[in-house]
């Protein structure tokens, strides 16, 4: 199994870039994890508390069910059911995703290169890069038409959380990345690098197969 990170700030264009490869690839053989469901649970504060909480840090997220998750997927025990989250009531949701074990998984998120323990599991990691001004239009456009945020949430969010965020974890992230694409999903060359590159695993991995077709020592 191949796995690949795709790392960047807010807006920078991350689940298009995913979302590109996998059209390309054909989904019965990709699964697309978003970090974004990992948020830790605080059912146990109200409504205006969770709204108080930095999701911006690397702490926000359950990097050690994800990272459990990941290692269930790449040793190809059975599926995996990620849990989903709400992002008008901030808090996790009752409905779960079925992740399945296939060649290759893409894991795309804020902080997905930011941690020691996700990086360690990562086959190939990449960063998108991407002008900070086209990234902001981008949120607001977002948390307001799929999120219901207004937008003076949106603007106190940025500024004292997102933008401060960003500068101290996510951008010094980049320096990890085995592959940088600047402006995300307008980067077709940059796509098709790595589209190329996770084909060519695939042919490996089926030449594998049909030279190994049963476990070895069996």
């Amino acid at each position: 199994m191949l796995i690949i990170g795709i790392a960047g700030g807010t807006g920078s264009g991350k689940t298009t870039v995913a979302r590109s490869v996998i059209d390309q690839l054909g989904s019965n053989q990709v699964t697309f994890i978003s970090q974004d469901n990992y948020y830790r649970s605080h059912d146990h504060l109200d409504l205006k508390q969770r709204e108080s909480i930095n999701y911006d840090h690397p702490l926000a997220f359950d990097n050690e069910l994800l990272l459990a998750h990941l290692k269930q997927l790449k040793e190809q025990e059975r599926k995996v059911q990620s849990p989903t989250y709400d992002f008008s009531t901030h808090s996790r949701s009752d409905r779960t995703l079925e992740l399945l074990p296939n060649p290759i998984v893409i894991l795309e998120g804020l902080h997905v290169l930011s941690d020691e323990m996700i990086r360690g599991i990562l086959d190939i990691k990449v960063f998108v890069d991407t002008d900070p001004d086209v990234r902001i239009l981008r949120r607001v456009l977002r948390d307001i038409q799929d999120r219901g945020r207004t937008i003076e949430s949106v603007y106190e969010q940025y500024l004292n959380t997102v933008k401060p965020m960003h500068e101290a974890f996510i951008e010094p992230s980049k320096k990890y990345a085995d592959i940088i694409i600047p402006e995300g999903g307008h980067n077709e060359v940059g796509i098709q690098m790595l589209t190329i590159l996770t084909e060519k695993y695939l042919d490996q991995a089926r030449q594998l197969q049909s030279a190994y077709p049963h476990p070895i020592g069996d």
